[in-house]
């Protein structure tokens, strides 16, 4: 066995992170990990690394007890760890970054060309055409993923630990990643391969274990597994299939309660498309990483000022110049990078939550204290926000968690259209399955909700209709039997005579 650990144990305060758990890997084998956030994963990896000092159990590498104290001194000893967002320099060049730290010197210099020839060395059987001269953000997320598993391939060489290496990837990028790490197993490398994207679990992976509550579940050949098996492992209880009702009642289409997009579009951005949002119904969009998803969303919330059309409800025109005129007139928007664009990470969990709604009022008249936590209390508990208390740093909290509270803050202005970028983005399936069951919730209550996503099937299971954007353009609308799978992924890739508007 390449790397396994015997009756692991970690513990933090309050909280048995891993409880005696046993894990192999073997070399030239994918092994995915797979639990809900907070199931044990990260502290695994972080035990593994060095990161974290296990409090006992055994790791052994090759059949030898290790003790790594470092994520350096782990390297040292064979096992390297890629994570979601890539640890390299980007203001650096490719070569820079490949070479860090261990730089070809001639005469006590650092010397470019040897370092050049280095860098192409490692990067040679990639099935990359990089030019180890440019800058490293010059590239892809998925280019500047390679470079990241070169380094560390050439640096540990036996073991790599992907954590998430998908998240921020189109299909195709996908595929690029997907290749190398075929050819890294038939190197004879060991992988750990960490992904919420259960799809691409089962396609690259030879064996999955399952972590639950710091407990080790199970362990089983990829192949001899189904997707609800193992949903029902990772959460300790079968997960129903979610039944779409995608039509909406006469009332509700026949009423003058909906808002009206006409013509609007920004140049540059998205071509201009009409869209009639009605009271209770999801919308949702689906088209590839770059299609126009994002920047429809920004125009429909004024992020990105309109340059043509109209927007109208039953009480004549809305003003969406900026996001500010829209929560005033009851528009909300979860945006696709939580960490960057949603999250204030140094803030509270509750000062998070009041956001949106303290921007509504002014900061003339802030929200008493009081208010403050009761408001906090309330969507803790609804929408079952796995923290300490209120007062804890929002940064802190898991991914899912996190998307937990961005839709906490939107909830609290009680908004009547809900924009949802990528809501179920990098969350695990406990998390996912619940803030599916929350759009619901909201949307039988009388909210409307247009759900950006690129899992095919999540759309399909709340929407009850589909827009589909390819090339900046609004290019179909499915509704009913039409959202399918088939009929959605058909309107991606038709030639635009083919599109249904």
């Amino acid at each position: 066995m390449l790397l396994s650990t015997r009756n692991l144990t970690k513990t933090f305060p309050g909280t048995k992170a891993l409880d005696s758990v046993d894990f192999d890997l073997k070399a030239g084998e994918v092994h995915s990990l797979l639990g809900e956030n907070g199931a044990g994963k990260s502290t695994l990896i972080k035990c593994l690394t060095g990161a974290y000092r296990r409090d006992s159990g055994d790791i052994l590498f090759e059949g030898e007890p290790i003790s790594p104290q470092s994520t350096l001194e782990a390297q040292e000893i064979g096992i390297g760890t890629v994570y979601q967002e890539v640890n390299l320099l980007p203001n650096l060049t490719v070569a820079e970054n490949l070479t860090l730290g261990h730089q070809p010197r001639r005469f006590g210099m650092i010397s470019p060309r040897a370092m050049q020839a280095q860098a192409e060395e490692m990067l040679a059987g990639y099935g990359v055409d990089v030019d180890v001269r440019r800058s490293l953000d010059t590239y892809s997320v998925a280019v500047q993923q390679i470079v990241a598993i070169a380094r560390a391939v050439h640096l540990s060489g036996r073991v790599l630990i992907l954590d998430e290496p998908t998240a921020s990837l189109d299909s195709r990028e996908v595929r690029m990643l997907f290749d190398v790490i075929g050819d890294l197993r038939k190197r004879g490398l060991g992988i750990i391969f960490i992904s919420h994207f259960l799809d691409q679990v089962f396609e690259i992976s030879d064996t999955l274990t399952v972590l639950r509550n710091g407990c080790h579940i199970a362990t089983r050949p990829a192949a001899e597994v189904d997707r609800m098996e193992l949903i029902t492992l990772m959460l300790g209880h079968e997960l129903d299939e979610e039944k779409p009702d995608r039509g909406l009642s006469s009332e509700v289409e026949g009423t003058g309660d909906a808002i009206r997009f006409k013509g609007i579009g920004r140049r540059g951005k998205i071509a201009p498309f009409d869209l009639t949002v009605h009271k209770g119904e999801v919308i949702g969009m689906a088209g590839l990483l770059g299609s126009g998803r994002t920047e429809s969303a920004e125009v429909l919330f004024g992020a990105t000022p309109a340059d043509s059309g109209t927007v109208e409800d039953a009480n004549g025109a809305v003003d969406l110049r900026n996001p500010r005129n829209a929560i005033a007139a009851g528009f909300a928007f979860a945006p696709e990078d939580r960490k960057t664009d949603g999250i204030i990470a140094e803030l509270s969990v509750r000062e998070n939550i009041i956001l949106a709604l303290q921007a509504r009022r002014g900061w003339a008249r802030p929200i008493p204290q009081a208010e403050q936590m009761r408001m906090a209390d309330e969507y803790i508990e609804r929408l079952d926000i796995r923290t300490p208390d209120a007062e804890k740093p929002v940064g802190l909290l898991s991914g899912g968690n996190q998307q937990k509270v961005i839709l906490a803050r939107w909830l609290a202005t009680n908004p009547r259209f809900l924009i949802l970028d990528e809501p179920t983005r990098g969350i695990d399936v406990g998390a996912h399955a619940e803030i599916l069951r929350l759009i619901e919730d909201v949307v039988a209550q009388g909210m409307s909700i247009l759900v950006i996503s690129s899992e095919l099937d999540e759309l399909i299971a709340v929407s009850h209709r589909v827009i589909v954007v390819r090339d900046r353009h609004h290019v179909s609308e499915l509704t009913g039997a039409d959202v399918t799978t088939e009929t959605i992924v058909r309107a991606i890739a038709a030639p635009d005579a083919e599109a249904v508007a």
